[in-house]
């Protein structure tokens, strides 16, 4: 588990960003926080396992894909903004998201 400080806060939202912008193929300037995943760059639900993985490795995360789903199910994402909130709280309390409210 990861304390959140705004330098990582950047770090999540620029990779988060680059991710779709590559995926998605367009630019990083079409993308902001209210920006919808679906609706407006046609992600899907693949694209956000990647970036899970993604995360995973880069800050050595012990979580499981259930229990993401478990607290996607209860919380769902639909904007870039939000993806990144559910990305920081899973870096700060791993398995134990499911415990937070």
């Amino acid at each position: 588990m990861a304390q959140i400080t705004e330098q990582l806060k950047k770090e999540v939202k620029e990779v988060i960003y680059e991710f779709f912008a590559e995926e998605c193929e367009t630019s990083i300037d079409n993308i902001s926080d209210s920006t919808n995943i679906i609706g407006d760059l046609d992600g899907d639900s693949l694209m956000f396992l990647e970036l899970i993985e993604i995360f995973k490795k880069k800050y050595n995360l012990n979580i499981e894909l259930k229990t993401i789903g478990k607290y996607a199910v209860k919380h769902p994402v639909k904007t870039i903004g939000e993806l990144i909130n559910m990305q920081l709280l899973i870096i700060e309390h791993e398995n134990n998201i499911l415990t937070i409210e």
